[in-house]
């Protein structure tokens, strides 16, 4: 056998492929699946992109801040069987760590619940009235 080059496997090359008797063959998906990265830190991505999600401080309203939003607070009351629409500037708190973010709600205010100390809008929406900066 000059010019042809011998290799290691020639004498099984050409051999039919092994189907198991005994044994069902794979499905397509399971064999693919074996072949995935593994991660055995599940969820550490999750865990780094909220530890990065940035939020922000909880702001103290001075007591002259705190008076002007009870006087517009009383305001709507005396008017709230008119449904006012209403700006509410207020601090959303974060639901996974401290902090949260502002939120601006515009809509017609519904009922102002001194209870549970909340103003609910036509649409649902509860804001906390402890959490409300500014009411236009």
């Amino acid at each position: 056998m000059e010019g042809i080059a011998v290799g290691r496997y020639d004498d099984i090359i050409n051999l039919p492929h092994h189907v198991s008797s005994t044994r069902p063959q794979m499905p397509m998906i399971d064999r693919a699946a074996q072949f995935q990265p593994f991660r055995a830190l599940t969820g550490y991505e999750d865990a780094v992109h909220e530890t990065a999600r940035l939020t922000d401080e909880r702001p103290e309203l001075t007591e002259d801040e705190k008076s002007i939003l009870d006087r517009k607070l009383q305001s709507l009351a005396d008017r709230i069987s008119s449904k006012p629409q209403i700006t509410v500037t207020w601090f959303r708190p974060d639901q996974k760590k401290t902090g949260g973010a502002y939120v601006t709600t515009t809509g017609q205010l519904k009922k102002l619940d001194d209870y549970a100390g909340t103003l609910i809008m036509m649409g649902g929406e509860r804001i906390v009235i402890e959490n409300i900066l500014d009411i236009q």
